[in-house]
């Protein structure tokens, strides 16, 4: 959903940090780490309550996510162990975000459909790291597999800004239908991937059966 040609021009813009934190030496896990500590503290804040602040939380941790890659590429500092860590932690931060929301529907006073919503939180969290672990599992078997209209960057502004801008909404309203659409979204691209490598292993099964007769 968010354009190949708008990650670019935000890439182009950030450059100038980049290179700035080359000039400091801070290392790509060191940026990990901070937007990691970032993302729970947004967590923290959903679940007290805090939505605003754990929107604007959500959208700083996800500027140092795409800046701790960019500093490995520029800085010739790419590992394996990094890229091991970065997609461990991202997928922390993709559970903690929807764990602190599903704890402020459960306190919060006066929320609709309460029961719905805690469980469209939970239906969210297997959504997302199904999401991430269907592409970790297909490039093990040499696959490209980025398709799908909800990958993270579509997660975090689509729950960052909407919280930022309107917070929770009264009953808890807005929060709800956020979460209900971000899980949809997420299960739609689930699909799309699990189509796209049935699509590109199907000749595998074909070549199998000409081999065979």
């Amino acid at each position: 959903m968010v354009s190949a040609a708008s990650k670019r021009i935000y890439h182009d813009g950030m450059a100038p940090v980049v290179r700035a934190l080359l000039r400091t030496g801070v290392t790509p896990n060191t940026l990990t780490t901070i937007g990691a500590l970032l993302i729970l503290a947004s967590a923290v804040a959903f679940g007290f309550g805090e939505i605003r602040w754990g929107g604007f939380l959500l959208l700083v941790s996800g500027m140092v996510d795409t800046l701790d890659g960019q500093v490995a590429r520029l800085g010739a500092q790419e590992s394996r162990f990094g890229a091991f860590y970065d997609s461990t932690l991202d997928r922390v931060g993709d559970g903690a975000s929807f764990i602190g929301i599903a704890a402020y529907l459960m306190r919060a006073p006066d929320v609709r459909w309460r029961d719905a919503a805690v469980v469209l939180c939970m239906v969210g969290i297997v959504a997302a790291l199904l999401v991430s672990y269907m592409r970790a599992r297909a490039e093990g078997l040499g696959l490209e597999c980025k398709v799908g209209i909800a990958q993270r960057a579509e997660r975090i502004l689509g729950l960052g800004l909407p919280t930022l801008l309107i917070g929770a909404g009264p009953g808890g309203l807005v929060l709800t239908v956020i979460v209900a659409v971000l899980t949809l979204l997420s299960l739609i691209t689930v699909g799309q991937r699990f189509a796209h490598v049935y699509r590109e292993t199907a000749a595998d099964v074909q070549s199998r059966g000409t081999t065979s007769g």
